[in-house]
């Protein structure tokens, strides 16, 4: 690039998790570029921690800011987007961690590849079992969002351009009527890549604590009802029967874990007719029809560092 890019780099929190905030604050600032970088930490309607205690290289300004827009993970990133000074802007969840080579890397991946429109990196999920490494792939267009979320591509590991982010841009805001705020991360994706791939640095670039309790852990409703709204949004599911079956599989789990027999047996049946290999159709009947209950399920997969 011919002068040094500007990034913002947006945290959002309700403020629950001082010590973790702290960290993730610190592995931002903690990037070796000499570009200027902003870190912008939007607090979800609750008081500002104003985090003077954290030391910043000279090149690292820090804003700490009431999230201006509707409660909830999308509206505090979208006005994180508003808010930046950035021409590039990445999200970091706040207990989560970016590797210092993060930005650099990923800069200079955008430079080579112009028609891209995001870049995710290598993430290392931290559970209960040890430490798991997953690698995205190199390139995911649309069609490969469709078949898979890909959550080697996660959404604290992207780096996105400021501009296609705000009202008319080439991908747009976050979707701030998402029920919940569930699957806004792969909303954002799919519409992104209707514009060009999300490609990938091969190195680690961010660290997923996946050892302590999630925010969205246990909520079942939320997800059935986001991944059932994304299902609408997007009718090009219908053309992908193993994508649709691994949503409705996901939806059917859902309704399982929330002991709703007949929806679940329902979404299940839908979802096997599509894809008979679909483990979450399968395993959304046992939970449905034994004593199984859908956590131990659930943590047996999590400690292989991958989600429902």
């Amino acid at each position: 690039m011919s002068t040094l890019p500007t990034v913002t780099g947006i945290i959002c929190t309700i403020g629950g998790r001082p010590e973790m905030l702290r960290d993730a604050v610190r592995a931002m600032a903690a990037q070796d570029i000499t570009a200027d970088l902003e870190i912008l930490v939007l607090f979800d309607h609750v008081a500002i921690d104003e985090l003077t205690d954290v030391d910043l290289p000279e090149n690292v300004s820090l804003r700490t800011i009431v999230n201006d827009g509707p409660r909830g993970l999308a509206g505090g990133r979208n006005s994180g987007v508003r808010h930046a000074r950035g021409q590039f802007v990445a999200f970091c969840d706040d207990d989560d961690a970016w590797e210092p080579a993060k930005l650099r890397l990923q800069l200079a991946a955008l430079e080579r590849r112009p028609d891209a429109v995001a870049v995710a990196g290598g993430i290392a999920i931290v559970t209960d079992s040890g430490t798991v490494h997953r690698d995205p792939p190199a390139e995911a267009s649309f069609d490969d969002f469709l078949r898979s979320r890909i959550t080697e591509i996660h959404p604290s590991a992207v780096l996105y351009r400021t501009a296609d982010l705000r009202p008319g841009g080439a991908i747009g805001p976050v979707d701030e009527d998402l029920p919940h705020g569930y699957g806004e991360d792969y909303d954002l994706l799919l519409r992104a890549t209707r514009n060009g791939p999300v490609i990938s640095v091969p190195e680690t670039v961010l660290t997923v604590r996946w050892d302590r309790p999630s925010y969205f852990a246990g909520k079942w409703d939320s997800l059935a009802e986001g991944l059932t709204y994304i299902l609408r949004k997007f009718p090009e599911f219908e053309s992908c029967p193993p994508g649709l079956a691994r949503i409705t599989g996901q939806v059917a789990f859902a309704h399982a874990a929330r002991g709703r027999r007949r929806t679940a047996v329902e979404w299940s049946h839908a979802t096997l007719r599509r894809n008979p290999l679909q483990l979450r159709g399968w395993a959304a009947l046992v939970v449905a029809m034994t004593p199984v209950p859908a956590d131990a399920l659930l943590n047996v997969v999590q400690s292989t560092g991958r989600g429902l």
